[in-house]
């Protein structure tokens, strides 16, 4: 199994990177703050930088450390990765199913089962660990519905009609999120699921962890020689990385949902790291984008068994094998795409 490598997060405004001999150096107002061999990490992620030098980007387009850019908010700007990597054979292959609509069909019904199994274990742990805490009639009521979503989905005719199911499996999932917030429910509410921007501290929270998947499950598709911008659930989009997307759905509940709910739930964030822009967004102070930070890095090195490969790998690994899997079965050595189902 691979090595899980350490990602870099750039959160401060002022930062500047720069290379010197094989290493990374961040420097703010011209002093090195951090200095660490570039072989360390395999990725990295800048918010809201003041820059980076081109020498910086060719030596981690050399080591194959992708550096993602982003703004404030999480939205993503760009990144740079270099040279294509893995085996032609394998993405050719890639872009026959994509143009196939069976294919995609079949693909994009095991990602969405996927999502759906486990948004549905996420609110069966709460009423498992916290009945008397919580709503448990209405989760229950909407842990019926993501059921009876499942087996619709099976007798989906088109990626369209699937699409219209993961819409309102999610409507369904996020109308019960609230009753999964059990401290701080004054300052932590969901009106609704919003994007760009987010527009309440539960959104924000959750786009953030949503964008550093995103990062996450891209650099893995890259890892084992896949196109993230060609997808099967998601349709292409010139600068969207669709398949990125397609293997985010159903990791988002285990992977960033739960983690959003430990952070508010264990009082790890409050409402005083939550900044309203005249715009009306919502985003996060540098303090608590750092803290979220830490936690995610904490979290990924968890250790779990997986489910299709009963090996025993870190949590931020699961992107990684999941890409591998799908891999393998645009290969051919399996017989249809496993999704990672949550315990």
């Amino acid at each position: 199994m691979r090595k899980l490598l350490n990602t870099l997060f750039i959160d401060s405004p002022n930062s500047y990177l720069c290379k010197e001999g094989e290493c990374i150096v961040v420097k703010e107002a011209n002093e090195v703050v951090f200095k660490t061999p570039v072989n360390y990490f395999e990725s990295i992620v800048c918010f809201a930088y003041a820059g980076a030098s081109p020498a910086l980007m060719e030596m981690c387009v050399e080591n194959r450390v992708g550096i993602s850019f982003l703004n404030e908010y999480g939205r993503f700007y760009g990144r740079v990765s270099g040279k294509t990597k893995g085996n032609v054979l394998l993405r050719r292959e890639q872009y026959r199913k994509a143009d196939d609509d069976d294919e995609c069909l079949a693909i994009s019904k095991n990602l969405i089962t996927g999502k759906i199994v486990n948004c549905n274990n996420v609110l069966k742990r709460a009423l498992r660990d916290h009945k008397d805490k919580i709503d448990a009639d209405s989760i229950m009521k909407v842990s019926e519905k993501l059921t009876f979503k499942l087996k619709r989905i099976q007798d989906s005719l088109n990626c369209d009609e699937l699409r219209g199911i993961e819409g309102d499996a999610a409507k369904e999932y996020y109308s019960v999120f609230n009753e999964l917030i059990l401290n701080q429910k004054d300052t932590f509410v969901m009106h609704s699921r919003s994007r760009r921007p987010p527009l309440d501290n539960v959104n924000t929270l959750l786009s953030f962890l949503y964008t550093i998947l995103a990062h996450e499950v891209q650099n893995a598709l890259e890892t084992v020689g896949l196109d993230p911008y060609v997808g099967y659930l998601h349709t292409d989009r010139p600068g969207r990385a669709s398949l990125a997307l397609d293997l985010m759905e159903e990791l988002r509940p285990y992977l960033s949902d739960r983690l959003a709910l430990t952070l508010i739930n264990l009082g790890q964030v409050n409402d005083n790291g939550f900044i309203q822009k005249e715009s009306g967004g919502v985003i996060l102070n540098k303090e608590t984008r750092r803290a979220v930070l830490q936690a995610w890095q904490k979290r990924t090195r968890v250790e779990i068994e997986h489910p299709f490969i009963n090996e025993t790998v870190e949590i931020g690994l699961i992107p990684y094998v999941q890409a591998m899997l799908l891999a393998r079965y645009i290969r051919g050595d399996l017989e249809s795409y496993p999704p990672f189902f949550m315990k």
